[in-house]
């Protein structure tokens, strides 16, 4: 691979989830060819890694210093726990939640070094006590480690008292929550489960 503008702008979008070598050549291609394009995505890509970051109660990503969910009043006290912002926006998308979430941002994976306090289950527990959360929803993928961080989650708030619930099984083993349609998020909040 040469070290030309092109080429190394198609191997930073080829490290995008989803995208592959030749979407990325064609994707970089059409960004020469439309400078405007180009300049506004650059900009848009600028002001983001500027100015975004995690909300301090949930995690989730923000401009605010807390995010609009988490400051809103019309909000009940359940939390749902979610591995990304992409499954909080999912979720959301669905109208059907009214309460405020938790983004882990992964799941648990001792051997890459990802405990408890990477996803911020300690702050979670906190929030659940401080909140006196009515319930806990855990919308986490249905991976082995999705399941394993549930069950860790489950125990870790066991002791203060909230229910733990899980999604529904209409999401089936090995679905991510950011992909699934309305629908079956729909059926999986309706009928979740105590765990």
């Amino acid at each position: 691979m040469s070290g030309s503008p092109v080429d190394r702008l198609s191997d930073a979008l080829s490290r995008l989830p989803g995208i592959g070598r030749k979407t990325a050549l064609r994707l970089a291609f059409a960004l020469v060819d439309d400078r405007m394009l180009a300049e506004e995505l650059a900009a848009v890509l600028a002001e983001t890694a500027t100015n975004v970051h995690e909300c301090p109660l949930c995690r989730n990503l923000t401009l605010d210093s807390v995010c609009d969910v988490c400051s809103s009043s019309a909000r009940i006290s359940s939390i749902c726990v979610v591995h990304t912002p992409a499954d909080q926006r999912s979720i959301e998308d669905t109208g059907l939640f009214r309460g405020t979430y938790f983004v882990l941002h992964g799941c648990l994976a001792p051997l890459d070094g990802v405990g408890p306090r990477e996803l911020g289950i300690p702050a979670l527990a906190e929030r659940v006590r401080a909140t006196e959360a009515r319930e806990v929803i855990l919308a986490l993928d249905s991976t082995t480690e999705g399941e394993a961080t549930c069950a860790y989650i489950a125990r870790t708030l066991e002791s203060l008292g909230v229910p733990v619930t899980r999604l529904a099984r209409g999401l089936p083993p090995g679905a991510l929550v950011e992909y699934a349609d309305a629908l079956t998020l729909t059926q999986a909040l309706k009928g979740r489960s105590r765990v």
